[in-house]
This record gives C-alpha cells, structure tokens and sequence, in this order.
C-alpha cells in the first residue's frame, strides 16, 4: 500500500492569500516555500516501524521492531517560477554518539544496501514550489545499476517477474519510486511547505480533502490543518496535521492483498469467528504529523510523522522525525525511536558490494516494509525454534533456462510437482521473516530471505554463468531429480 504522494494535487487552498507581516489582526501568514539557493543544509533524521502479525502467528517474534538513525544533506540549487531544482547526498552510516550496538540499528544496514543496490548516493530532482519532487534525473543510469546487480546474484524464490523485474518494472512505470524509497524526507518536508502565504487563525482547524490511488482504486482522504503556536523569538509556527482515509474505499482497494494473506494460512482462516473474519477485511490508515515552520522563508525546519496502516490481519507504524541541523528541537518524539535499548529482530543484514550482487539483491529496499500489500514483512522468529522447521525434499517436475524479456538475464526456472508444490508452501510458510538455503546435489546455490509464502510451486534461480545454469538444469530433468530447501544453519 504505497502511498502515491507523487500524483497529489495542490489541495490546501482553504485560506486566502495574505501580504504583508507574519502577525496581522485576521491571522498568522505563513509564507510561501522561499529557500536560499546554494545553501546546503543538513537535516538529523530517526525512524522506526512497528510491525504485528501476530494475528496470523501464535509464536514469538509476531510483532517485530525495527529503527534507524541518518544524518542527510540537501541543496536547493536553482529556483524559478515553476519549481526548484534541489540536490540530497545520501548517508547510511550511523551518526557518531548514537546510542545502543550498531546492529541494533537495521533501518541503516538495509538502506546501506539499497544505496549499493540504486548504486548512487546522490539524487538531483526538480520539484513543485512545495519543494515535493516531481522528476528525478539519472534514471537511466540508476535502472542500468540496478539491472546488473541482478545480473550478478542468484535471485529471489520467486518467478523473475515477481521479483527483480517487477521491481525495475515499477520502476520504470513511475521514477519517483526511487525518491520514496531512498529521501522520502523531501516528501515529508514538502507537505508542511506551501507554493503560497497561507492565512491561519491559532486553534482554528482548517479542513481539506483529496483523493489517492490504491491499485486503481480512489480513496478518499479526509484532511485536517491546524495552526497550534507561533514563536516570536525563532520566528516559527507550529502546525499539525491529521488525515483519515475513508475505511470503505481503502477496505475496497485491499481486497487482492487480504485474500492473498488469507490464503497463506488457510488452517487458520477455517477457525475464524464472524467478527474476525470480518476484522481482517476491513483497511484503516492514519497519518498525524507536526512542522515547525520557518516564517522567513516557509521552510519546513522540523517534522514528525506517525501512519498508522492496518489491512488484513497486519499492522504497521512508521515513525519519523526530521530536524534541520541549524535548529533546536522543538517537538516531542515517540519513545520507540528514543530507546536506548530496543528489541530488534535479528535480519543478519550483510553488506552488499559495490558492483556484484548477494543473495536476493533486490529483497530488501531501503527501509523495512511499508505495507502488507507487497507482503515483505520480515517477521522474527526466535533462534531456539529453528529446529521445528525441517528440511524439505522436493521433487522436480521441470527445469528450463530462459531469458528474461526485460533484464535480457538468463534463469533457471524449476517448476515443483504438485505434491511438492504443497510441501513447498507449507515451508515458506512457517519459514517467514528467516533466511533459507536451496541446495542442488547437496550444494548450496542460493540463500533468500522468505518474505512471503510461495504458492505456485517456481522457484527462479538467475545471476549465474549460462553453463552453470544449463549444467543444473541437465540434473535436474533426470526423472525422480530433487532439490532441498532448509533454514540457513
């Protein structure tokens, strides 16, 4: 359920259009977004998620955890009447003094690896005068990146299709994804700046409305600006912003994603109640955020967010807070990105390099996920109940080498029978959130992380040399031929 914040429109117009001192007898302007061209500034940025199956999962390691600590630069480096041009440097590594082990930490560790993934630590964009982006440059080199880490590990368990191209796919479909995966703080920060002066009363709440596309579904969403506090001495504003996203509508939009977790655990859907039955077919989404304002030049100076997103069985938080490093913190933060300790689920992150990719490069994007829809929630399981998941044997029934009609990649698709298709499901199944092995001939040849029940029997091994491919395909044609899949020791 990824928000497409890219095709908004310019809705907050409940206020007229103001000249003249930031204080004035009908209210509080709050100017237009004016930044300083060539200036770069630096921003402090924390998040965490929060993510629950244990709807789904009666074990430990349901309801998983996971936060993160960045520091990111952006430049604002030209201005004209229809937009910016504006600059962000990336950086994965942990701020000096930041509290709690590194590996706690794996918000940084996954966005290390999408920046090997993306292969770029800048992003130059043009954006509205909100400053919310609208075009990314560079794309093409970027998907080239992209394509050849593919090109150079062996895949995820799923078809080609579903997985790596489906990625570069979308992709290509919608650049700006790139944005919302590696500086979703330019979004952030662009929905609390405004393209014009902004008349507000304090206290009174200022009601707005749009609509947003889930899966090809319009959800109307329910907006509400309040300006709460002006501060004379930092020459700033404090707004706050609720949203709510019709439940109907987004119920709607979500039926695909629920019938697809429903059918990953059909056991338990046959000894459901009524009311529970009903309870994970009905979506909800919320989304509360405050912004300091500058009332100089409308810039958004620090920002929290909390999106609540709840839809078949699954629910989860994301929290983020954004502090321009030139100011002082102002607004109160939420103690899971504050912990000092933390319980984080146990993801054995490894740095990707720079040119060759890893098992399952493309699995694991930037942050943890932001919504059931994909169906990539890393749920932790503890290490002492590894031995209840055995070791499966799976008969082939085919084994072709193929190319890809967009990376132009070879792969070896294998295809289980039927019975072992079942068996396969019912691994993937309890094996979620862990990292596993497949094994041919007692080798291991790939070792993806299950991010979700695999359903339909194929299992995609790409990234290898084609003679390699061809030789395991040879073996694997042999009537009575086998593979195994087990958890990774």
């Amino acid at each position: 359920m990824k928000s497409p914040h890219w095709r908004r429109l310019v809705w907050f117009c409940v206020c007229v259009t103001l000249s003249g001192p930031a204080w004035s007898d009908d209210g509080v302007t709050i100017p237009s977004y004016a930044p300083a061209t060539g200036a770069e500034r630096g921003y402090s940025v924390q998040k965490a998620t929060e993510s629950d199956m244990s709807f789904w999962f009666d074990k430990p390691g349901a309801a998983v955890t996971a936060r993160g600590v960045f520091r990111q630069r952006m430049t604002v480096l030209s201005r004209d009447e229809s937009g910016m041009r504006a600059r962000w440097s990336l950086n994965a590594e942990l701020p000096e003094g930041t509290a709690g082990p590194t590996d706690s930490y794996q918000m940084n560790l996954l966005y290390r690896n999408s920046l090997a993934v993306y292969g770029t630590s800048t992003l130059e964009l043009e954006t509205d005068l909100n400053g919310f982006p609208t075009n990314l440059f560079g794309v093409d080199g970027i998907l080239a990146h992209m394509q050849e880490m593919a090109a150079n590990g062996p895949g995820g368990t799923a078809p080609a299709e579903n997985r790596v191209n489906g990625i570069i796919g979308k992709i290509e479909q919608n650049p700006l994804l790139i944005v919302t995966a590696l500086v979703p703080e330019a979004q952030l920060l662009a929905t609390g700046q405004f393209y014009q002066d902004q008349v507000m009363q304090i206290g009174q709440p200022a009601a707005a409305s749009r609509i947003e596309d889930y899966s090809g579904v319009n959800v109307p969403v329910a907006s509400t600006w309040t300006l709460e506090s002006t501060d004379a001495a930092s020459h700033t504003a404090t707004l706050s912003l609720s949203e709510e996203f019709d439940p109907a509508v987004l119920s709607q939009s979500q039926q695909p994603a629920t019938a697809k977790m429903m059918a990953a655990f059909p056991e338990r859907v046959k000894n459901l109640t009524a009311d529970q039955l009903a309870s994970i077919k009905r979506a909800g989404k919320t989304r509360s955020a405050k912004f300091v304002v500058s009332l100089d030049d409308g810039s958004a100076v620090e920002a929290t967010e909390i999106v609540s997103v709840t839809t078949g069985g699954f629910t989860l938080r994301t929290y983020t807070h954004i502090l321009r490093d030139d100011m002082p913190a102002r607004l109160p933060l939420p103690p899971v990105v504050t912990a000092k300790v933390l319980q984080t689920p146990d993801l054995h992150v490894e740095p990707l390099p720079s040119a060759k990719a890893g098992p399952g490069i493309l699995d694991e994007l930037s942050t943890p996920p932001s919504s059931p829809e994909s169906q990539e929630t890393a749920v932790a399981t503890e290490k002492d109940g590894a031995e209840a998941i055995a070791p499966v044997s799976l008969e082939v029934k085919s084994a072709e080498v193929a190319r890809s009609p967009i990376s132009y990649d070879r792969g070896l698709t294998i295809v289980l029978t039927p019975e072992s298709t079942a068996k396969f499901r019912d691994f993937t199944q309890a094996a979620l959130g862990r990292q596993t092995q497949l094994l041919i001939n007692d080798q291991v040849v790939m070792e993806p992380w299950m991010r979700e029940p695999i359903m339909d029997g194929h299992i995609v091994l790409a990234g290898t040399d084609g003679k390699d491919l061809e030789a395991m395909a040879e073996q694997l044609r042999v009537p009575g031929a086998s593979i195994v899949v087990r958890l990774r020791p």
